[in-house]
């Protein structure tokens, strides 16, 4: 929720940090309207102890630069300061799978004659084991923006905390050995923007973006983000300006589904691919506490077998595993994380004659686990909490026993998937789905399944590489708009779930039809009535003439369809179609409106997916704000707000006004009435700043709206 959205310079300027407010220094990037070779040598002149860390050239007209937030408003208030954005963190965190499906099971790999021989994708991540047997021969090159260097290598274990994310993204695109990805004869080119951890920020990512275009790559895939919900964010912005070059860019919409309004940038940007998450079928078992109806969370350890039990077993604690165990056949075997190796406990177990082995962690730490043997029982990693509530159930009950249950998914969009639409903008993201569940792929000395919008982008971008290879004529924005024309809509799924639906690479190749601005996004409808014009590009790529054909949607109070009559589009030929619909805000629910409109193309149905949001009339939503100090009580205020209609929620974030960190929450209420609403603010905990950015945010069924004031004590 707490997603502060694009603040106008404005309020820096209005409210400069006072001199001794703060001696921290943080860093910005600032948009230029002058050249960045000039703005610096005024810097040097004017500003001699605030350091440049980057320069951006390609694709922004922007420097980044690191100072005081006193020296950082000064600069600001310079005439040539087009905008100014603060600098975000940007993190993956492999999501580790019990199943393993190989890329090549799920991509239609075996029935192309395709390869993507000659294409150059860049992999914006935490670099590529170029080492690995079955990426070795496909790699190309590429830079590591964190070291400054030409060797894009993941993060080794002496180097921090190790990382295999990008490996695992290269080997979907393009592995070519035991395991295949979708385009195997592709080009690769690591782009390391994400050092120990997973680590980056918007520098890196940016510069990377800047750097891969330099080196001419055709795709770019980003399976990375952050929680940010706006289209204008700088990283947003670049992955604009790349597609303006001719380059074909393929970004994950985030893991923080299901719920609307969750996906981040830069999936926002307007013209990327944005990219989520289906689950092909599969089973996947739950491990439960059956007396108190516990569910354990778990990731498996990689290297041994999927979790198969068939009944409940015991479960035996063996501390850390120095000691030797008991036999354990007909158990389960509870290990903490610690001092011995993932090995050496599971090895252990199995020589018990254990049925499996489950080890619980020793703190909040993220970890990737790993034997380095190939297993005969099933382990799986646990958190310190669970693994904590075991050993006291066991204490308290005198034994615990863990049952196994098995739920079949069918084929959907995953849980996880974050989902659309865009905030101002209002777009339908993701366009387009793919396998992102339980994917096999390469990583640094073997493989290992994963799951994640991350694993679905890069499916993506090798399908765009064997299409942009069976069809060497079509700009990037016809590869794209093939994919999302012959993308198969999963059932029961609405449109900001899964855009057009789950790619169909094969279907794609073969298109007679290519659709642009396939998807209907209507925006804001902040009037009583407004009329909407959206207009198709249709080419017919086949030998035949097209006939196109309109389904009339089912009327429905407040929405009135004006479409063409029959349409009959000739071979290679391209047809603009206007589409037109009348909106009635009253007579319509606030909120999300979405569907699909039905068309036929020689009698082969398409379905558009259409998005509008309902806001009955265009008027402010806060009407009012006061916070004023209550006397003698320091830190304590009261807040005033003259709300025009009720909300399901408010709340009041803190930030600091120069840097934007997050200071605190100061409000957070359900069910607030229209009118007048007052309350007693205490401010005594939060950190002292001579002035604050308050983000006001207020919920209202799907919507979502952020408002920001400055306040100076």
């Amino acid at each position: 929720m707490r997603k502060l959205l694009m603040i106008t310079l404005l309020f820096l300027i209005l409210f400069p940090a006072k001199t001794n407010a703060t001696l921290e220094k943080s860093k910005i990037l600032i948009e230029l309207n002058t050249h960045v070779a000039n703005f610096e040598q005024d810097l040097e002149r004017h500003f001699p102890h605030v350091k440049v860390i980057e320069r951006f050239t390609t694709l922004l007209n922007a420097i980044v630069v690191e100072g005081t937030g006193y020296q950082l408003n000064r600069i600001l208030s310079d005439k040539a300061v087009k905008g100014a954005y603060p600098i975000t963190t940007y993190q993956v965190n492999p999501i580790y799978s019990d199943e393993e499906i190989p890329t090549h099971e799920v991509s239609q790999i075996n029935q192309l004659q395709h390869t993507g021989k000659g294409v150059k994708i860049g992999v914006i991540d935490t670099g590529i084991d170029y080492t690995h047997p079955d990426l070795a021969a496909n790699y190309f090159g590429g830079y590591d923006v964190i070291d400054f260097d030409g060797d894009p290598m993941e993060t080794l274990p002496e180097q921090g905390m190790p990382t295999l994310h990008g490996t695992h993204v290269a080997g979907i695109i393009a592995a070519n050995g035991e395991h295949k990805g979708i385009a195997p004869d592709a080009e690769l080119y690591s782009y390391r923007a994400l050092g120990p951890g997973g680590m980056g920020t918007t520098i890196q990512v940016i510069a990377a973006l800047e750097k891969a275009v330099d080196d001419g790559m055709d795709i770019i895939n980003l399976s990375l983000g952050n929680s940010i919900n706006g289209p204008d964010w700088p990283t947003s912005i670049a992955v604009n300006r790349a597609i303006d070059k001719g380059i074909s860019v393929v970004i994950a919409n985030g893991n923080t589904g299901p719920a609307p309004w969750t996906v981040g940038s830069p999936a926002t940007a307007t013209k990327a691919i944005s990219v989520g998450a289906s689950t092909q079928t599969y089973t996947q078992a739950t491990i439960v506490e059956p007396i108190q109806n516990r569910t354990l969370a778990y990731t498996a350890i990689q290297g041994t077998p999927a979790w198969r039990l068939t009944k409940d077993y015991p479960v035996i604690y063996g501390g850390i595993g120095s000691d030797t165990l008991p036999n354990a056949s007909g158990k389960i075997v509870l290990f903490k994380r610690g001092e011995l190796t993932f090995s050496e406990k599971v090895e252990q177990a199995q020589l018990a004659e254990a049925e499996a082995v489950i080890i619980y962690n020793d703190s909040n730490e993220q970890i990737q686990a790993g034997v380095e043997f190939e297993a005969e029982i099933p382990a799986i990693l646990i958190s310190e909490a669970d693994g904590e509530w075991l050993i006291s159930q066991a204490n308290k009950e005198g034994s615990v026993w863990l049952d196994t249950m098995y739920q079949t998914h069918e084929n959907e969009v995953a849980s996880f998937s974050s989902r659309g639409p865009v905030t101002a903008s209002w777009q339908i993201k993701p366009e387009i789905v793919a396998p992102g569940v339980n994917i096999t792929s390469t990583v640094p000395d073997g493989y290992a399944s994963l799951q994640g919008t991350s694993m679905a982008a890069p499916y993506i971008a090798g399908a765009l590489a064997v299409l942009k290879e069976a069809q060497p004529d079509w700009t990037p924005y016809q590869l794209k708009a093939a994919l999302l024309t012959q993308a198969k809509p999963l059932a029961g799924q609405l449109p900001t779930e899964q855009g057009m639906g789950e790619v169909d690479l094969l279907a794609a190749i073969n298109t007679p039809v290519i659709i642009e601005n396939s998807l209907l996004n209507l925006g804001l409808i902040s009037q009583f009535k407004e009329i909407k014009t959206h207009k198709l590009e249709v080419t017919n790529t086949s030998n035949d003439p097209l006939l196109i054909q309109f389904d009339r949607p089912n009327l429905a109070q407040g929405i009135k369809w004006e479409l063409p009559a029959t349409i009959t589009i000739q071979p290679n030929q391209t047809e603009t179609i206007p589409l037109t619909i009348t909106i009635r805000s009253e007579q319509l629910a606030e909120g999300m409106h979405q569907g699909y409109l039905s068309v036929q193309i020689n009698k082969q149905t398409y379905q558009l997916p259409y998005l509008f949001i309902n806001q009955t009339a265009a008027f402010p939503k806060l009407a009012g704000f006061e916070l004023d100090p209550v006397l003698n009580e320091i830190g304590s205020y009261t807040l005033k707000l003259q709300l025009a209609e009720e909300n399901d929620k408010i709340m009041l974030d803190l930030y600091d006004p120069v840097t934007y960190d997050y200071l605190g929450t100061i409000l957070n209420e359900d069910e607030v009435a229209a009118g007048l609403y007052e309350e007693r603010i205490d401010l005594t905990n939060i950190e002292v700043k001579p002035a604050y950015l308050i983000n006001i945010i207020l919920i209202k069924e799907d919507r979502i709206d952020h408002i920001q004031q400055l306040f100076t004590p």
